[in-house]
């Protein structure tokens, strides 16, 4: 899988939500190999996209379609900054219920000192989470410009993600989670999306 990151201040919400509504109807039909995108804008106008393709190549052909040059030179006058681009085949997804349906979505970036050893951790963490968290509906983890990560994590709503956080976590999991924490540089940033847009091919 071929994931890109595209983040950035924008100046118009709703303005950008209905350049997003505009791709999937008109652009999306000639998009082959893409798998769906999640995106949204948060409190503070600082838009965040996580477009999913089967690969890079598929991810470039559609990059290269004229159509898609002209929708994203009207979409990209509506950021206020230069919006970067992270772009990644170090792609991790995990599904304990069904990702489109979250009515709220936390996305989280940040930097490790050993990435490889992260994925490690996380693909032999052994904590039963549809039993843990019923609230988290999956995760999408992004590696990417070497150190760098992101991860979409889905949630059924802003309000339980909020009750789960409360919880205590199982001993194991504890233990994984200081070792993940102490791989960081820095402390990781936090992005909400309340009005998560979730989109699919049809």
């Amino acid at each position: 899988m071929f994931v890109q990151v595209i983040q950035g201040h924008v100046s118009d919400a709703a303005r950008v939500r209905a350049q997003f509504d505009r791709w999937v109807a008109e652009l999306a039909p000639g998009a082959e190999g893409w798998l769906g995108s999640t995106a949204g804008v948060t409190d503070d106008g600082t838009l965040v996209a996580l477009a999913r393709f089967e690969s890079e190549e598929a991810a470039r052909q559609n990059s290269e379609r004229p159509e898609q040059a002209e929708w994203w030179e009207q979409t990209s006058e509506l950021f206020t900054d230069e919006p970067e681009f992270h772009n990644s085949t170090s792609v991790d997804v995990d599904t304990s219920g069904d990702p489109s349906q979250a009515g709220f979505v936390q996305i989280m970036q940040g930097r490790s000192r050993d990435p490889e050893r992260v994925r490690e951790l996380m693909a032999n963490d052994p904590t039963d989470w549809e039993e843990f968290r019923p609230d988290i509906l999956g995760t999408v983890s992004v590696g990417h410009d070497g150190d760098a990560w992101t991860m979409a994590i889905y949630f059924t709503s802003e309000e339980a993600a909020r009750e789960g956080e409360k919880k205590e976590p199982p001993r194991e999991m504890q233990q994984m989670m200081k070792e993940m924490e102490a791989l960081n540089v820095g402390e990781p940033v936090f992005h909400d999306l309340r009005d998560p847009w979730m989109q699919a091919p049809s």
